[in-house]
């Protein structure tokens, strides 16, 4: 029996068929779709290479600047909650581009916000989170763009984050018109005092919020590299201070007295068991004490020795549990030994926990921008540094990726808080693409 079906349209899922007229036998019949089915996946094809290539386009386009901007706010390093003329020129730049600014969050934080052309009232907002602050670290580099404030230094790639987060906005806001969803903007202080990132989310800059990305650029993974992994990326940080309350008295006479620097010792030993000893080696966590005080005297045995600590864990449940032994520990040697202890924990911040679907989003984009041969989703991603982006990814789903910046032959391979740290800055353009696709990919 013969069909013929003139100027007819035929949908099967993605695809469209053209008919013209189909004929008498059904091997024809399959033979005409087959045709039509390869020149319309070779169209998409097209399609998809010429929007891929737009992009990375535009963003060579940006480099100049990405890198001149980089450069810029690493000459000019400001602390925690001093980002003043940095948040100036974030707030500056994102007015100009037409985005909606605030000032002033969290003091020197400031979020923009992108509104898509074509977004509805029920469009999604996705957040991407860049932070600002520097250290007080002297940089020890010799480059034409090095630190020009003696104790102040850019030693943890934020003045990179800074200017890919700003890049972002000014490929997206060229695409405004497109854009079904908003996007929000967030430029953070006092990363690196813990304090930046929590009043951001009281003051409201996560408010319409539907998802989070943000990126860290690290120095000992090489550059080209992209790290995306589900789960937790980042660990937890804890401060924790000791006082150990003794008796004082003559060190030729210590029968006399209660020696609380043997008993800190004895506690600094403990602890150490609490991770080889009451800590699965599939549960990663970390116990150092990097501050031991004690003593005005050789001869003299004083009251009270202190030490300082810090501890970081990859769960919020191994975190609390921790908290509790340290505190049993120590007051429990302290006790068995004639003196008392005074434990103090300083909330620092949560791990960093990535939710599934948001990791695959990023991790598409990350895919699309560098191969997938170049992605990582392994342990190498993560970290037992620490970030309050952890509470931008609390308060709704997120993702946190790495993005390689290791080059030996250009000088970037010292560890991140050092005063010879560097990035190589092909990294930068890396950063632009995944945050860019992956917003894009998000409204999808």
């Amino acid at each position: 029996m013969a069909y013929i079906l003139a100027g007819s349209l035929i949908v099967s899922g993605q695809y469209i068929y053209s008919v013209c007229m189909i004929g008498y036998y059904d091997s024809e019949f399959y033979l005409i779709l087959a045709l039509k089915l390869v020149r319309r996946e070779s169209r998409l094809s097209g399609e998809a290479m010429s929007v891929s290539h737009h992009l990375k386009s535009d963003i060579d386009e940006l480099v100049p600047d990405l890198v001149a901007l980089r450069r810029d706010l690493h000459e000019h390093p400001e602390l925690a909650f001093e980002e003043v003329r940095t948040s100036g020129i974030v707030a500056q730049r994102l007015r100009t581009l037409g985005l909606e600014v605030q000032t002033g969050v969290a003091k020197t934080g400031v979020v923009g916000l992108l509104r898509g052309g074509v977004s509805k009232a029920s469009a999604k907002t996705i957040a991407i989170r860049a932070d600002m602050d520097a250290l007080p670290i002297h940089e020890l580099n010799e480059i034409d763009y090095r630190s020009t404030v003696d104790g102040k230094m850019h030693a943890c790639g934020h003045d990179g984050h800074t200017s890919i987060a700003l890049a972002v906005a000014d490929i997206l806001s060229k695409r405004r018109a497109e854009l079904p969803g908003n996007v929000k903007f967030i430029f953070q202080p006092a990363e690196e005092t813990i304090g930046g990132a929590e009043p951001m989310v009281k003051e409201g800059a996560m408010e319409g919020v539907d998802g989070v990305i943000g990126l860290h650029l690290i120095s000992d993974y090489p550059v080209g590299r992209v790290g995306v992994r589900a789960g937790t990326v980042f660990a937890s940080a804890d401060k924790f201070v000791l006082t150990v309350r003794g008796k004082g008295g003559h060190a030729a006479m210590p029968e006399t007295a209660v020696d609380p620097i043997v008993i800190a010792a004895y506690i600094i030993t403990a602890l150490q068991t609490l991770i080889s000893r009451e800590t699965s080696p599939f549960s990663p966590a970390v116990i150092t004490i990097g501050v031991v005080k004690a003593g005005t005297a050789f001869n003299i045995i004083p009251e009270t020795a202190e030490l300082q600590g810090t501890m970081r864990t990859f769960s919020k449940e191994h975190r609390g549990k921790l908290i509790r032994r340290i505190n049993e520990v120590a007051n429990g040697v302290a006790n068995a030994m004639g003196a008392t202890c005074e434990v103090r924990v300083f909330d620092g911040c949560p791990p960093c926990t990535n939710d599934a679907a948001m990791t695959e989003v990023v991790q598409k984009a990350a895919v699309e921008s560098v191969g997938e041969d170049k992605v990582d989703n392994g342990e190498v991603v993560m970290t037992t540094g620490s970030d309050d982006m952890a509470y931008f990814l609390n308060t709704v789903p997120g993702c946190y990726f790495i993005v390689g910046a290791e080059n030996a032959e250009k000088g970037a391979n010292y560890p991140h808080h050092h005063p010879h740290f560097n990035v190589d800055e092909d990294a930068m353009p890396i950063g632009v693409e995944v945050l860019t696709r992956a917003a894009l990919e998000f409204f999808k």
